[in-house]
């Protein structure tokens, strides 16, 4: 179901949606669309999904922001976060997509420097800066990190902003909290994998749009706040199962080449080795049944990277580049 605004110059394509997900983030969404309606950048349509939460958002909400182009859709049961913004997507008209959590809350000047990012670098996607949102003194992300294992965290996840990177650089891949998409790209690619549910779908749409050619710019200027966790707690059980179900998947999917058959078993280690480590940490059964439900759906992984490998555009060389091959950052970085 959808409530919409009748939007100004309905045939202008604008240059940015934003695609907003709420599932159990009601306490944040009005901060999220106050950073919005205060963007200097005003070249954007928002549209936002009720994702079958406990409470619904009400219709009465497109009216408290009349300075915003917002549509609100409702779907009675929660999609996940790969359907549900692939179901916004669909109706998105922008040039680019912007992927914002409702628990994210743009500086003012975010969509603007994006926007100049845009031009500067076409046939790109984004990442930004992320800082906590209750601490904003340390930094929730910059970009995705993607080891030679398999593993994957953000980068300078919870170090001082102190530490932060000011240059613009060439990274693996962005953090859909607040990332950036030029839509054709994300069509072209297939938008997010569905049988991901949520947790690394992020991820593997880094590696797909790597593979199809579609570099990821880190943009440090872009900075927004995250309170991180808004929905699901990072290390419940929904979290630890949906997250090493899909491990698996995007490695299988995407490793290029010579380099899946060479980092293969060193992939098979890590994933043993999560099994035997997660009892001590009080999550052996959900993590049995976590690489079970992966094992069952490999068919369907080799089934999926058959087709993404035949449509690659971008060499084994491109992609080990962007890998971390430090073999003791997982174990710095990595805590479950």
């Amino acid at each position: 179901m959808n409530y919409n605004k009748a939007m100004p110059n309905a045939d202008k394509t604008p240059r940015f949606s934003i695609l907003i997900l709420n599932w159990r983030s009601e306490q944040h969404l009005p901060g999220c669309l106050n950073a919005l309606q205060a963007q200097s950048f005003k070249d954007f349509e928002i549209l936002l999904l009720d994702n079958g939460g406990d409470e619904s958002i009400p219709k009465t909400l497109i009216d408290e922001y009349p300075e915003l182009h917002l549509s609100l859709t409702r779907s009675e049961k929660n999609l996940g976060f790969a359907q549900g913004n692939n179901l916004i997507a669909k109706q998105a008209r922008g040039e680019y997509l912007v992927l914002l959590n409702a628990d994210a809350f743009l500086e003012p000047n975010w969509l603007s420097i994006i926007q100049d990012a845009t031009l500067a670098y076409p046939e790109h996607f984004f990442a930004s800066r992320l800082l906590k949102a209750n601490e904003p003194e340390k930094i929730d992300g910059e970009w995705h990190v993607y080891h030679v294992s398999g593993l994957a965290w953000r980068h300078m996840h919870n170090q001082p902003q102190s530490q932060a990177t000011n240059e613009a650089k060439a990274v693996f891949g962005a953090c859909a909290a607040a990332a950036v998409y030029p839509r054709q790209a994300f069509e072209a690619v297939g938008g997010f994998d569905e049988d991901f549910f949520a947790y690394m779908e992020d991820i593997d749409l880094d590696f797909r749009l790597q593979l199809a050619g579609y570099p990821c710019l880190y943009v440090p200027e872009a900075i927004a706040y995250h309170v991180g966790s808004a929905s699901s707690a990072p290390r419940s059980d929904f979290a630890v199962f949906h997250g090493h179900r899909n491990l698996p998947w995007v490695f299988i999917k995407n490793m290029p080449g010579l380099l899946f058959w060479c980092l293969a078993p060193l992939h098979v280690m890590v994933n043993l080795a999560y099994l035997v480590l997660a009892p001590f940490m009080g999550k052996g059964k959900v993590m049995a049944r976590a690489k079970w439900a992966s094992l069952k759906g490999l068919g369907d992984a080799f089934k999926k990277r058959w087709r993404i490998q035949k449509d690659r555009k971008a060499s084994v060389g491109d992609i080990a580049k962007l890998l971390n091959w430090n073999p003791f950052a997982p174990l710095i970085k990595r805590k479950f």
